[in-house]
C-alpha cells in the first residue's frame, strides 16, 4: 500500500501552479459525447477521475487521445449507451453521463455511481428532472435503465436544491432537446459556467448559467470545440491552507481569483495577506494564524463545502477557537478522528465542529476516508512535529495532480512510498 511520508515544520515559499478543475474537467468530458465533431479539452488535470471519464467514453465507443494535458474526444462513432458497473462506482461523478447518454443515444443503462462515501448523496434530483424531459427510467436492482419515450421535450424545471450535478445533467439532455428548458434554482458553481461556455461553443443555445435561473433552448444538433479547463478553486485552496499553516509566502498561478472570494475572506480573519493580480494569487501568512469565527458551508457563491476540512485542518493550529457547520453532506466529519490523532482537539456535535486550536501538531500513521479528508491530512503533515505517514492515497489521486512534486517545489518535505 503506498503513502505519503510528510517530514512537517517546513516553511513553504515559491510558486505553484493549480492545475484544472476536476469538479469541471469531468462534466465537460462527457459534453464531448454529444458532439457529432471531435473536440478538444485543454488544461485537463492527470487524475484518477479524469482516467475513468475517459474509460468511459472510450466504452462508449469514442475515440480519445491524451497529449499533456490535452484531451482529444471524437465522438462521431460512439454507438454504446451502457456504463459498466466498475466504472460506475469509480466515481459519484459518473452520473453526469447520463443526461449525455440519453441526449445522444435514447437511451442508457447506468448502476448507482460510486465515489466518496459522504453519506446520503441520493440522485432523485437528477432523475426526477430527467423524467420531467420525458426520459422514462426504470430501476432494476441497483441499475436505472433509461429510454426516451416520445423524445425529449424542454419543459420547466425547479430543483429543491441548487444541485451541481443535477444541473448539469438537465444542460446536457436539454441542449439538443425540443423546446425551451428553464431550471430554477439552479447550482450558480463557475464549473456550471464552464460546462455552459462549452456547450454553447458546440452550438448550444443556454444563457443565464452563474444565476439562479438558466435557460437552454434545444438545439438539432451539436459540434466538437476547443476549450481550457478552469482553474480548480479548492486545489488552490489546499495550498492556501499549506501556505498558512507553515507561515509560507506562496504564489499560487493560473488561479482565478473571482472564483475563490468565498474563501479569501476566511484566509484574511485568520491573519494571512491575500493579493490578487490577473491570474495570480499571493498568500503571505503570519507566525501563528488566528481562529476562524464561524465557517458555514453553503452552495455557490458561499463557503465551499469542499474546502471544509482543508480549512479545519488549518484551524486546528490556529490561536483560539472556530466553528464549523457543514450544511451540504452528512458525513463530512470523517477527517476528525485522524487529525485527532495528531494531536488536534476537535469536538463535533451534529453537523457542527468546534476546533480549539492547539500550538502544536505530532506527526503519526493516519488514513484518509475521502478526497478532501486525504487532502486536509496532507496540510496538517505539513505543520505536524516529526513525520506523518498517510495512506489512503487513491483518494488523494482523484483529485491532486502531483501534489508531491509541487509541494516539494516549495520545500516541503514530502515524497511518496
Amino acid at each position: 500500500m503506498s503513502k505519503l511520508i510528510v517530514q512537517g515544520g517546513h516553511r513553504l515559499v515559491g510558486s505553484i501552479p493549480v492545475h484544472g478543475a476536476k469538479n469541471s474537467a469531468l462534466p465537460l468530458l462527457s459534453a464531448t459525447l454529444l458532439g457529432t465533431t471531435p473536440s478538444v479539452l485543454h488544461n485537463c488535470p492527470r487524475l484518477s477521475d479524469v482516467d475513468t471519464s475517459i474509460k468511459i467514453l472510450s466504452h462508449l465507443g469514442c475515440k480519445v487521445t491524451q497529449e499533456g494535458t490535452s484531451v482529444t474526444v471524437d465522438a462521431s462513432e460512439a454507438g454504446q449507451y451502457e456504463i459498466p458497473d466498475g466504472l460506475m462506482r469509480e466515481m459519484r461523478s459518473s452520473v453526469v453521463f447520463l443526461g449525455a447518454i440519453v441526449a445522444r443515444q435514447g437511451k442508457a443503462r447506468i448502476s448507482f455511481p460510486g465515489g466518496c462515501e459522504l453519506g446520503p448523496r441520493p440522485i432523485d434530483l437528477h432523475l426526477k428532472a430527467l423524467r420531467k424531459l420525458g426520459l422514462v427510467i426504470e430501476e432494476d436492482h441497483g441499475y436505472l435503465n433509461c429510454h426516451v419515450g416520445k423524445g425529449l421535450r424542454g419543459c420547466p424545471i425547479n430543483l429543491s436544491f441548487p444541485s451541481v450535478g443535477a444541473t448539469e445533467n438537465i444542460m446536457l439532455a436539454s441542449s439538443t432537446a425540443a423546446g425551451t428548458t428553464i431550471i430554477t434554482n439552479a447550482a450558480r458553481e463557475p464549473e456550471i459556467c464552464d460546462l455552459a461556455d462549452f456547450l454553447n461553443q458546440c452550438g448550444a443555445r443556454i444563457r443565464g448559467a452563474g444565476e439562479s435561473t438558466i435557460r437552454i433552448d434545444g438545439v438539432p444538433k451539436l459540434h466538437g470545440a476547443e476549450h481550457a479547463v478552469i482553474a480548480d478553486r479548492i486545489t488552490a485552496t489546499t495550498y492556501m491552507a499549506a501556505a498558512a499553516v507553515t507561515g509560507g509566502d506562496l504564489t499560487l498561478e493560473n488561479v482565478i481569483p473571482a472564483h475563490l472570494e468565498p474563501v479569501i475572506p476566511v484566509f484574511e480573519e485568520a491573519g494571512c495577506h491575500i493579493q490578487v493580480k490577473d491570474r495570480q494569487l499571493h498568500i503571505a501568512a503570519p507566525e501563528r494564524i488566528k481562529a476562524v469565527k464561524n465557517i458555514r458551508t453553503l452552495p455557490y457563491p458561499g463557503f465551499p463545502t469542499d474546502s471544509q476540512a482543508i480549512v479545519m485542518a488549518m484551524a486546528t493550529l490556529a490561536e483560539g477557537t472556530s466553528v464549523f457547520v457543514e450544511n451540504i453532506f452528512e458525513s463530512r466529519y470523517k477527517h476528525v478522528g485522524e487529525l485527532l490523532r495528531l494531536g488536534a482537539h476537535i469536538k463535533v456535535e451534529g453537523k457542527v465542529a468546534i476546533v480549539e486550536g492547539v500550538d502544536h501538531l505530532s506527526g503519526a500513521p493516519v488514513e484518509a476516508a475521502d478526497l478532501r479528508g486525504a487532502a486536509a491530512l496532507v496540510v496538517a503533515g505539513l505543520a505536524a512535529q516529526g513525520t506523518t505517514q498517510i495512506t489512503g492515497l487513491h483518494h488523494l489521486d482523484r483529485g491532486y495532480e502531483m501534489i508531491e512534486q509541487r509541494l516539494s517545489g516549495v520545500g516541503a518535505v514530502i515524497k511518496r512510498d
